[in-house]
């Protein structure tokens, strides 16, 4: 179970003027800003769950994966998984975790990745069997087996994304963050790396945090979503449940052999040529299982399709609606 509870964490940050007359004057005086990272923050996710924690850039998911990781003290409020608190429980807690930043590497540049694994079972005190079990499997299911003896430098980056995954499941974590795991990656390399987070979390139970942009990642892997925007949780729901709050509106696509069509209420036509027409179906009048009923009885329909908001335009409305 991981608890966050009014979390609030702000950093002073220097700033000044271009210019050789600006640096010297920094020396003496500096001027600073205050940066309201977290406001309040206040969540919590249960064990086994996959949740998708998006926002803009800047809006705080990094700083709250970082306090969950214990890498990070808040200012104020108590974060609590699995009983501990990260940042003063530190040391048993990260043996209890996993971290995947998309643009960091836990990995030895110059070594074979192979050695980053020797190092990091000591690091983390694996056991010998426990280690080469988990090593197998590993090296199994991400497809491993040709790269596991190459410098880690001469790796694409959809492998060393593949290896860093790896490299943070060798002690068995029941918590896996992900910051932007897929950033870069190939079509056949994201795949790969979602089939396999979505196989860790059904068979071993692991609990995800997957903090990303590619809406396409929190569509394949999460059902539920937190939002956060300048410091602040915003909404807390699944996919589906934001996708109908922002729009009920679905569209109708049919093929159909001949007939005519009685439009249901909150139905309406948007074309018909050649055989095929779109529908606007609104679902707080007229539910889509009804509106294909009533469609079908006097027309011959022999294909349809129902298109939903997508996610990526659904973050958009959600952005614009809170201003973020």
């Amino acid at each position: 179970m991981i608890e966050l509870e009014h979390i609030c964490k702000t950093f002073r940050v220097a700033k000044r003027n271009a210019g050789m007359g600006e640096a010297v004057r920094a020396l003496f005086r500096r001027e600073y800003t205050i940066v309201h990272a977290l406001r309040d923050i206040s969540f919590r996710i249960g064990d086994g769950e996959m949740v998708g924690y998006i926002g803009p850039n800047g809006a705080g998911k990094s700083s709250t994966i970082k306090i969950m990781s214990g890498i990070l003290n808040p200012d104020s409020g108590i974060c609590r998984i699995d009983g501990r608190i990260p940042w003063k429980e530190r040391r048993e807690h990260v043996r209890h975790i996993g971290v995947v930043f998309g643009q960091r590497s836990q990995l030895w540049w110059d070594v074979p990745v192979v050695d980053s694994f020797e190092l990091i079972r000591d690091i983390y005190e694996v056991d010998e069997v426990r280690y080469r079990q988990n090593l197998e499997e590993l090296v199994t299911l991400l497809n491993l087996g040709e790269i596991i003896r190459t410098p880690v430098r001469q790796l694409s980056l959809g492998q060393r994304m593949r290896c860093e995954i790896a490299a943070s499941l060798l002690h068995n974590p029941t918590v896996l963050f992900l910051d932007e795991p897929t950033i870069g990656l190939d079509a056949v390399s994201k795949i790969a790396v979602r089939d396999f987070i979505r196989r860790l979390n059904r068979e071993k139970k692991v609990t995800v945090i997957l903090t990303t942009h590619d809406m396409q990642d929190i569509e394949a892997l999460t059902e539920r979503i937190l939002l956060i925007g300048k410091g602040e949780i915003l909404l807390d729901g699944s996919l589906d449940e934001l996708k109908n709050r922002n729009s009920p509106v679905r569209r109708l696509h049919v093929s159909y052999a001949g007939g005519y069509f009685v439009l249901p209420e909150g139905v309406s036509l948007l074309s018909d040529e050649h055989g095929r027409a779109a529908f606007a179906v609104d679902t707080r009048i007229c539910g889509v299982s009804r509106a294909i009923e009533g469609l079908s009885r006097y027309a011959e329909i022999t294909d349809l399709t129902v298109e939903s908001i997508t996610a990526e335009e659904l973050v958009v409305s959600l952005y614009e609606e809170f201003a973020i």
